[in-house]
């Protein structure tokens, strides 16, 4: 290289420093405003997430009066307590089982619904209104609905098992039927959601493909397991993990329709927390299964991701 490039070099070098300092204000004001535009968001999440967390992480290694007030430092033991106690495996044990029967079968159900209604035919926006129904009702209202269809002598369901010569069934009563008859009702809650999100997958599906299996002969079988299930996978995956996320989180039906009973056979995790820190009012272990929780749910969620690879994008 000469002199004059050289020089020419340098000349350019200073010419972008120059620019780069002018600029330099035009950044900083750019991102105090974006600063200024997500602060409310940012002050909702540390009054509403950040906070609850910090606190529940303190009265964990606490102890509380019956007021509720803290009244001892203890460290480990509220976890080493848990882990101990037969209630927390019991605990355990009915949620892994909600999440087995409501998961899958929520997910099927959801699927086959949008594959038979996601076609042009004439009528198929009614069906897919109705489908789409659930997503309307908060868990209250579906609880309330259920608790009517559920009920032991007047209920709808013991109606029919009775005019088809069948023993009525104690769906809320019995142990052994109580989990599975909340699962029931949570399916169909959360299926409407499930369902609009499906459907809207499969409507993102290129009309090219579905002709091109038709031409090579694939019959509705085929073309659902080897087209339809590869091609909405993407939406299964995200709709798994927000599904665990929702049934480890879930209280508001079992709260209203059995308290934890019978028999403790639908008490799960959140509803021992619910009963551990406001009926007993005993804030540090109820804290302390929450932060159990929080890492569980974390756990399973990135065991998810690991199946992530599996997932077909297109």
């Amino acid at each position: 290289m000469n002199s004059t490039e050289a020089g020419l070099a340098v000349r350019r070098t200073d010419s972008q420093t120059r620019r780069a300092r002018r600029m330099l204000p035009s950044l900083w004001k750019e991102t105090a405003v974006g600063y200024l535009f997500i602060a409310p968001s940012l002050l909702l999440f540390a009054a509403f997430l950040f906070y609850p967390l910090l606190k529940s992480v303190y009265l964990s290694f606490y102890l509380t009066d019956p007021r509720g007030r803290v009244a001892e430092f203890v460290g480990l033991d509220n976890f080493t307590a848990l882990f101990r106690s037969e209630a927390f495996w019991n605990s355990l044990l009915v949620t892994l089982k909600f999440t087995a029967l409501t998961v899958p079968t929520g997910l099927l159900a959801s699927l086959l619904l949008a594959a038979l209604t996601y076609g042009k035919l004439r009528g198929m926006r009614a069906f897919r209104f109705v489908f789409s129904l659930p997503v309307a009702l908060s868990v209250s209202t579906a609880s309330v609905i259920w608790m009517m269809l559920y009920h032991p002598t007047t209920g709808t369901l013991n109606y029919f098992l009775t005019k088809l010569g069948l023993t009525p069934v104690q769906w809320l009563t019995d142990p052994a039927w109580a989990l599975v008859s909340i699962s029931i009702m949570t399916v169909w809650m959360n299926s409407g959601f499930q369902y609009i999100v499906l459907l809207s997958g499969l409507q993102g599906i290129a009309d090219d493909i579905f002709d091109s299996a038709r031409i090579d002969g694939s019959g509705p079988f085929r073309t659902f397991f080897q087209i339809i299930v590869p091609l909405v996978s993407p939406t299964v995956f995200f709709l798994s993990v927000v599904s665990v996320m929702n049934a480890f989180q879930s209280f508001g039906q079992m709260n209203i329709l059995t308290k934890g009973g019978p028999a403790g056979s639908t008490e799960v995790f959140v509803y021992s927390i619910y009963k551990e820190a406001f009926v007993n009012y005993q804030f540090g272990t109820g804290s302390a299964l929450s932060l159990v929780l929080f890492a569980m749910i974390m756990l399973l969620t990135l065991l998810q991701f690991r199946f992530e690879r599996k997932v077909h994008y297109h």
